[in-house]
């Protein structure tokens, strides 16, 4: 009884310090004087002037592994923390709060990191054939980082900030279950574990980006009675088709590179400890019991040619009703926390953030969504400025403030969608694929609303004079035409593609002609051009693409992306989507279709049990599922539609799918009686 008396004079003494006299309504995309307010509050001096760190903190879970954590506590002058209860902020990160700490200590340095941070965000090298670098710096210093790490200015305004080594990894003992049933029993163990310590209130938040926003979503969807908000920024509902094999593709740059960063980062012991004489063998026993988690099932797949050989680990990956695809898979429709998603269209977890805030079960306000037109590692990086988003550390110290304080800033009112309209600016939304209003406030008749439907245009092998520089010049048509039997090789010109720049997180993205501009790309590729708009069209909502195929082998792979072609000739990737043939059979029970029968959002079942060889010379129609957009194409650009034989290096078919293909040439039959299409959904009045 006590202790509440103690934690509601805290709350409201920190409330009366921090809550504007009223709240203010946001208004567009920057929030306006709300905006403006919630960036003063996060940025301005706080209630305490420093923050205590107890490292090393161990958590013992329920089977008796001891996990790590790092707790940040608002300090007084003296650097003691203090005694009020405060609520909590968990972030369980695989990437070591070792890594954190060094990222803090950075942002902490007087002077030096706020002046770096400035120098990050105001470097423009805008109208550079580099103009990629611009993306990703200003996204350090956008909030981003703080995301990541911890935010001293949200411990210092009254929050404690636990970070977390997953099972696993960093300090803490185990074998990294990587998502798994037991790591998400750990989540929910953390949490009740910081509600119930003398520091905390009971109110529990989490944050984080990517892993750390999964495991976010994994949580809430289990209801734990101490979570009362979170904050996932960059994060996925299904890592396995968003990331390890989207289409049934391999995903063979970011998988490894994350996997070799992952092991590294856990093998890394605790020095101090050894050196004081009280290190943890229990840590070094399961460290030598599993070093390399997931390497040798990554391996496997590429070195084993004969399916039927693969080892019970691999197939379990392969199946997806095994318990291992399903633990990986969240049910946004089973949370019920405020929840606030960020994300980027060209993100490697683009094709579940739109999905999830769209099942999550709440009223608008309560879940909210950020998208930008960036990746896995420039998230944020539009923001802060007139007409932009608060940055990353603001919108997040806001949401927390409303939701574990009670504060009344208005930020239930913004958004609640907020995204970047690929080819044109920032808009706020009631809701994906619903009627939205520009940043001043007022209807934008060209932004998508019900009116918005899903047609069909069809490849056609007519040329559209445009696209004289891929393999074929083709058309988008309102109509069926051929025959036409187009021929179409593996290459490695992807190399130089946006799906390159998404699988490598945003790094190929500094290349404009590889990020920004598909054409060196297109050249070993089919296109096909719709003629240009006549007035201002919207692209909005997921899109599918059929594809009538014959193969020369027992096997393929596809690639499809969704562009805008400016009048200058400039093609623009807005999405795309890929499909390894042989795992063709799509999961009804997973997909959607309009009341015609056509799919808007395709999903492949992806396992073994299901997988059908291609018969060479046969016609084989191929459902790829292309990730949700939000687009508009101005006055005389044009919607184009590529399609290639492959998709390296964002994806390789495990050895034996890819024998069976013999890496042939593919064709697409385009056929008025068994049509290949695009299916997309359009508001306005494009003309076509």
């Amino acid at each position: 009884m006590a202790k509440a008396v103690v934690v509601a004079t805290a709350v409201t003494a920190a409330a009366q310090f921090l809550t504007p006299a009223a709240a203010v309504t946001p208004v567009g995309p920057d929030g306006g004087a709300a905006g403006a307010q919630w960036a003063a509050t996060h940025d301005d001096p706080q209630v305490y002037p420093h923050v205590n760190i107890e490292w090393d903190v161990p958590i013992t879970m329920g089977d008796g592994t001891v996990l790590k954590a790092n707790v940040y506590r608002p300090a007084d002058a003296s650097g003691r923390p203090i005694d009020t209860p405060t609520p909590t902020i968990v972030n369980m990160t695989p990437y070591t709060k070792l890594g954190s700490m060094i990222a803090d200590s950075a942002l902490s340095v007087p002077g030096l990191s706020d002046a770096l941070v400035r120098a990050f965000r105001d470097l423009d090298l805008t109208g550079t054939p580099f103009s990629g670098i611009t993306d990703l710096t200003r996204a350090l210093g956008g909030g981003l980082l703080r995301t990541f790490t911890v935010d001293r200015q949200l411990i210092r305004s009254g929050y404690t900030q636990v970070v977390v080594d997953v099972r696993g990894t960093g300090f803490s003992q185990g074998i990294w279950d990587l998502l798994g049933a037991r790591e998400q029993q750990d989540t929910l163990e953390v949490i009740d574990w910081a509600s119930r310590q003398h520091w905390s209130t009971g109110d529990v938040g989490m944050a984080g980006i990517s892993y750390s926003g999964l495991n976010q979503l994994q949580a809430a969807a289990k209801n734990p009675p101490a979570l009362k908000a979170i904050f996932p920024v960059v994060p996925s509902r299904n890592p396995f088709r968003d990331l390890v094999a989207p289409g049934g593709a391999i995903g063979v740059t970011f998988m490894p590179m994350w996997l070799a960063a992952v092991n590294g980062g856990k093998l890394v012991p605790d020095v101090a400890s050894l050196i004081q004489g009280r290190f943890d063998m229990n840590w070094l026993a399961s460290r030598m019991q599993d070093p390399f988690t997931f390497v040798d099932a990554f391996l496997e797949v590429f070195l084993q040619p004969d399916i039927d050989a693969l080892s019970p680990k691999v197939r379990q990956l392969l199946d997806s009703d095994s318990p291992a695809r399903l633990s990986w898979e969240t049910a946004p429709e089973r949370i019920t926390v405020p929840t606030f998603i960020t994300g980027g269209w060209h993100d490697v977890f683009v094709a579940s953030q739109a999905d999830v805030y769209r099942r999550i079960p709440l009223p608008a306000g309560q879940k909210q969504m950020l998208v930008g037109d960036g990746y896995h590692i420039s998230n944020g990086n539009e923001s802060g400025r007139p007409g932009l988003p608060p940055r990353m550390d603001v919108l997040q110290r806001a949401w927390f403030d409303r939701w574990l304080k009670g504060i009344d800033n208005g930020i239930d009112q913004f958004g609640p969608v907020t995204m970047k309209q690929q080819g044109g600016g920032w808009i706020t939304a009631p809701g994906f694929g619903e009627l939205a209003t520009d940043a001043g406030g007022s209807d934008a008749a060209v932004i998508p609303g019900a009116s918005a439907e899903y047609r069909r245009m069809y490849l056609a092998a007519a040329p559209s004079g445009t696209g004289g520089h891929s393999v074929h010049d083709g058309s988008l048509f309102t109509e069926p035409a051929g025959p036409d039997l187009l021929t179409v090789a593996p290459g490695l010109t992807g190399l130089c593609s946006r799906d390159a720049a998404q699988e490598t997180i945003g790094i190929v993205s500094i290349i404009d002609a590889c990020g920004k501009d598909s054409r060196i790309h297109e050249s070993n590729g089919l296109t096909f051009t719709s003629a240009p708009v006549a007035e201002p069209t919207v692209i909005s909502g997921p899109i599918a693409v059929r594809l009538n195929t014959v193969h020369d082998a027992a096997d393929g792979y596809w690639s499809v992306t969704v562009n805008d072609v400016a009048p200058d000739g400039r093609s623009v990737t807005l999405s795309t989507g890929q499909l390894v043939a042989s795992l063709r059979t799509i999961d009804e029970a997973r997909s959607t279709r309009l009341p015609n029968g056509d799919y808007i959002d395709p999903v492949p079942d992806l396992s073994l049990d299901t997988r059908q060889r291609t018969e060479p010379g046969v016609p084989v129609p191929l459902d790829i599922s292309v990730a949700a957009v939000e687009a508009i194409l101005q006055p005389g650009h044009r919607l184009r539609v590529d399609v290639y034989a492959g998709n390296f290096p964002k994806g390789l078919p495990i050895t034996a799918m890819m024998i069976d293909s013999g890496l042939r040439p593919q064709h697409l039959l385009l056929d008025p009686a068994a049509p290949s299409f695009v299916n997309i959904p359009v508001r306005g009045n494009p003309g076509w």
